[in-house]
């Protein structure tokens, strides 16, 4: 006889998924609007600071709809960060321009992002995932992966019954819903969380490949971008099905040998990922969008302000974590929107404002800046703990290496 401890129980992995996530924290503070399309997006403007003070004193629950700035009347570079259901049956998504929408839906209401909420309501119903499944991957601000394997209910129907009592305990402590996916990995699982939103639980089992995930855009698989699947396409392939039934080999040849061999997993759904409890962040950035193009000469004053900025940001960013990084770098978005990106290494680690407007400054010496800018942004890679950089610093740099000078770093010419 078999003793059954020794039988691992099927790898069962969630990935749950807030429903509109930004969108929905701001109707639970402004719940006279659910239901109508409503876009978040760019910081906040004079109409929305005229709005509160005119209702100040007054729950915001009773500021009239009708109250509400419209998206038909911005103006400005800002792009949507998030929109309700009601607002995509128009064709606005994420990351489009707030102008571009405006002529699709102008009827939308549009209000300004508030970051501080929607990471304290990302606190909150993380601390609920945690309460019932120890085994959780934070993948940002309003998704993670679960492991429910070992977890009591996380077997029967799948994973159904505990992603069942997970969601019902995260609305009750914040009032929000969530898609759960439960299936045998990450990847299956991600793909499972899209089936049924908002507020759905798909469940995928091992033998369910070719039912449920073989007749999906190969789009579909998380990894696969633009750029890819206008390869695929290109090549006759369309589904998942279509990419399983090429030769492993095939794919090689035509994609290299690590993507080509990633294609070939994916597409027979295997994935062997664990479920990271902790993991470092690999980089911190802070990027900005100009209300209008400017340029490195004529506006390099603006410019200059903006960068020192963003340079702040991310120090203040990296000192609050507690990381250095040595890998300074820079964004660029001209104004025919190609993008040109520039990185130095140091040899030791930085997070003061200062180091890294410094060689920040050096990578933009060597981008092409004759064009007129609609964003700019900063970002430290290569992190190291701060306990880790103060070791490297009490070492000094490496032999035959030579120490940037730091001297009045705010007085260096950029633009």
């Amino acid at each position: 006889m078999t003793d059954s401890a020794e039988t691992p129980l099927p790898r069962r992995i969630a990935h749950l998924d807030m429903d509109a996530f930004y969108a929905s924290v701001e109707l639970l503070r402004y719940p006279q609007l659910k239901g109508l399309p409503l876009v978040i997006g760019g910081g906040r403007r004079a109409p929305d600071n005229a709005l509160l003070q005119r209702y100040a004193g007054q729950p915001l629950s009773a500021i009239p709809v009708a109250e509400f700035p419209l998206l038909k009347d911005y103006t400005g570079r800002g792009v949507i960060t998030t929109a309700t259901y009601a607002a995509r049956q128009f064709g606005i998504g994420s990351a489009m321009g707030l102008m571009k929408a405006a002529r699709l839906c102008p009827q939308a209401i549009l209000l300004p992002v508030d970051f501080a909420e929607y990471r304290r309501y990302s606190r909150l119903f993380k601390e609920v995932v945690l309460s019932m499944a120890p085994l959780m991957e934070d993948r940002g601000v309003d998704e993670v992966y679960i492991d429910f394997t070992d977890v009591p209910g996380g077997q029967r129907q799948g994973g159904r019954s505990l992603a069942r009592l997970m969601q019902g305990a995260i609305a009750d402590a914040t009032g929000l819903s969530c898609s759960i996916g439960v299936a045998p990995n990450k990847l299956l699982a991600k793909m499972a969380s899209e089936f049924n939103k908002p507020q759905g639980i798909s469940i995928v089992q091992a033998d369910d490949l070719q039912a449920l995930i073989w007749p999906l855009a190969c789009r579909k698989i998380n990894g696969i971008g633009p750029k890819s699947e206008a390869k695929l396409q290109a090549l006759g392939i369309e589904t998942i099905a279509d990419l399983a039934a090429r030769p492993r080999a095939w794919l090689l040849q035509h994609f290299g040998k690590s993507h080509g061999a990633w294609l070939h997993e994916a597409a027979w759904g295997r994935d062997d990922r664990p479920v990271v409890t902790e993991s470092e962040p690999v980089s911190m950035s802070r990027e900005t969008t100009f209300e209008r193009d400017l340029h490195a000469r004529e506006d390099r004053e603006e410019l200059g302000a903006v960068f020192t900025a963003l340079c702040e940001q991310v120090a203040a960013d990296l000192q609050r974590k507690g990381y250095s990084g040595r890998t300074i770098g820079i964004k660029l978005r001209y104004a025919d929107f190609k993008t040109a990106t520039r990185d130095i290494t140091l040899e030791l680690p930085v997070a003061d404002a200062a180091a890294i407007r410094l060689a920040a400054g050096q990578c933009l010496k060597r981008v092409p800046l004759a064009q007129r800018l609609r964003l700019l942004g900063v970002r430290v890679g290569a992190l190291v703990r701060s306990g880790d950089a103060q070791a490297l610093l009490a070492q000094g740099p490496r032999p035959g290496t030579r120490q940037r000078p730091v001297a009045d770093p705010y007085t260096a010419p950029l633009f």
